[in-house]
């Protein structure tokens, strides 16, 4: 067994719970040469390599130490032989996984500007804004450009994983450097702030710990709830947490849940997270879903037809980060094969993301379930007749096709064979019924309901 061969064996244990990402990111590796305990690898193209240095360096440093030494270092090529040099000549340097900057801060060092550790990625030109995240987009611009001076200290980000809480705040933070070249920002996990304060306690110098943290002009701290049920460290942070908000320096904290709900934090703490805004992040509707892909394909460089787009946003309807990952297993899957993005490349892709694929609800079938609901013909709704039973149909029909699915009003009057004015007139009314008149409401209650169930959604 060669040592490439040792290091993705060690490489598929720790991938044991994701085989996919194994045979998505590593099997298409082929291992070029090993000398002078420098291995060099070649992948299929510059994508292909920024996203292993982005998620698996850690992983390939650790495999490569364990065999072949800790002085081991990697090197990449492309597989591309005309264009695409290798990462020696793009760089000028090998990739040396040994010396990976360790970016924690050392508390008490005064005359040390912290490194903020801020993802350059993430900044609120391509923090895409919709219903579910208005208020703590908003009450975040307001912060970067005044940060410590509004009624939003501490703000508070909670929800559900993969909804956008760390892009948000540490685009607040970036907002901050770019705006205020001055004043001092620090982002940090709950983990790392954790590995600070013991390392502190252990060195006796948690009064230095506090002084360098009541320096700083904005603190982020992402995942707070992982402090619930560590008393030392909730007494060390609400000391800093006091300083910070009598100095009128900003506070940032993201959680999987609301104040309220943090069972196991200090209620002193509790109470002063209540102090500023807690700002909910909820999950993206169908046309925020679709504005973020196109976003992040747009940051890829990649192209998709709309009825792709349609289609994974269609189903997929838990987080942003599901989004992310069908659309990394694409463009890695069409690099490979050497192919476009296709809507039946996306159906493979998506079925390996969620158990059951939905059925797309369709113009079609909501007019044939609203014809069967009158005892009409669709050709009858689509037609010029003008008797009342079949316009309150053609109506409703138009307001269902509105309200489930993605499409815009001129789409709809190409599908109803009317004008874009007729639309929105039709849509209106049927909104304005819902509110005087009960009949008309539980009829689109009834006929939502059932539209829904032929389509499992």
């Amino acid at each position: 067994m060669t040592s490439w061969d040792k290091c993705l064996s060690y490489i598929k244990k720790e991938l044991a719970q994701s085989p996919m990402a194994y045979d998505t990111w590593f099997k298409p590796i082929k291992a070029i040469s090993l000398k002078d305990e420098v291995l060099t690898i070649q992948v299929p193209n510059h994508f292909f390599f920024q996203f292993l240095e982005d998620n698996y360096i850690h992983m390939l440093s650790q495999a490569l130490q364990s065999v072949i030494g800790k002085n081991a270092r990697l090197e990449y090529q492309f597989r591309s032989a005309e264009g695409m040099p290798s990462v020696k000549d793009r760089q000028g340097e090998k990739i040396d996984v040994d010396k990976i900057e360790n970016p924690f801060i050392i508390p008490g060092i005064k005359s040390q500007k912290p490194d903020h550790q801020l993802n350059a990625k993430y900044r609120f030109d391509n923090f895409v804004e919709g219903d579910c995240n208005r208020l703590a987009r908003t009450a975040g611009m307001a912060i970067a450009d005044r940060p410590g001076k509004t009624a939003f200290n501490p703000l508070f980000i909670f929800g559900e994983v993969g909804l956008g809480k760390t892009h948000l705040a540490q685009a607040i933070g970036n907002e901050v450097v770019t705006k205020h070249k001055n004043l001092s920002v620090l982002y940090m996990s709950t983990e790392e702030f954790m590995n600070e304060t013991i390392a502190a306690i252990r060195k006796n110098s948690v009064d230095n710990m506090l002084d360098f943290y009541k320096a700083l002009d904005v603190l982020v701290i992402d995942d707070i709830q992982f402090m619930t049920g560590k008393v030392k460290l909730q007494e060390i942070f609400f000391n800093i947490f006091n300083r910070l908000h009598q100095a009128n320096k900003q506070i940032i904290l993201t959680s999987d849940r609301a104040p309220k709900d943090l069972n196991g934090l200090d209620d002193r703490m509790i109470s002063r997270f209540k102090w500023g805004l807690s700002a909910d992040l909820e999950r993206p509707d169908l046309e925020t879903r679709m504005a973020i892909f196109h976003n992040k394909m747009e940051e890829h460089g990649v192209t998709a037809s709309p009825q792709v787009v349609e289609y994974i946003c269609h189903n997929l309807t838990e987080n942003v980060r599901e989004l992310e990952g069908v659309l990394v297993s694409l463009i890695a899957q069409s690099s490979l094969m050497g192919t476009e993005i296709t809507l039946d490349l996306a159906k493979r892709v998506v079925l390996n993301f969620i158990k059951e694929v939905k059925t797309e609800i369709t113009i079609e079938g909501i007019q044939e379930t609203v014809g069967d609901h009158f005892n009409l013909s669709v050709d009858l709704i689509k037609g010029r007749s003008r008797k009342r039973e079949v316009v309150l149909a053609r109506q409703m029909a138009i307001y269902l096709s509105k309200q489930l699915t993605s499409k815009a009003y001129k789409q709809l009057g190409d599908e109803f064979g009317r004008d874009h004015s007729t639309i929105i007139h039709s849509f209106r009314t049927i909104q304005d019924l819902l509110d005087s008149d009960p009949s008309v409401k539980a009829a689109v209650s009834s006929l939502e309901k059932k539209i829904k169930m032929q389509v499992n959604v």
